[in-house]
């Protein structure tokens, strides 16, 4: 998995897998898109207005948990544009 995030337009992708050549992107809510491969599996997720559905709450920190093993690591992301 990968998590980009583009403050000049405000948009994050979060890649679930490599994104094959044809792609059907369907359109779910003003603010969100989701890739769908041929085989129907998602590749990756479009969030746009993202700094207020990632970042409103934690100050442009991304929170990994693993919640098997009890564990979190925080990792702040430089360029985050605040509300």
């Amino acid at each position: 998995m990968k998590l980009t995030y583009d403050p000049r337009y405000n948009i994050a992708y979060i890649r679930l897998r490599k994104k094959p050549e044809q792609t059907q992107t369907i359109h779910i809510s003003e603010g969100l898109n989701v890739d769908i491969g041929p085989d129907g599996a998602v590749c990756g997720i479009e969030l746009l207005n993202a700094n207020e559905q990632l970042f409103s709450e934690d100050n442009g920190k991304l929170l990994l948990v693993n919640e098997e093993a009890g564990e979190s690591k925080e990792i702040p992301l430089t360029g985050v544009r605040q509300k």
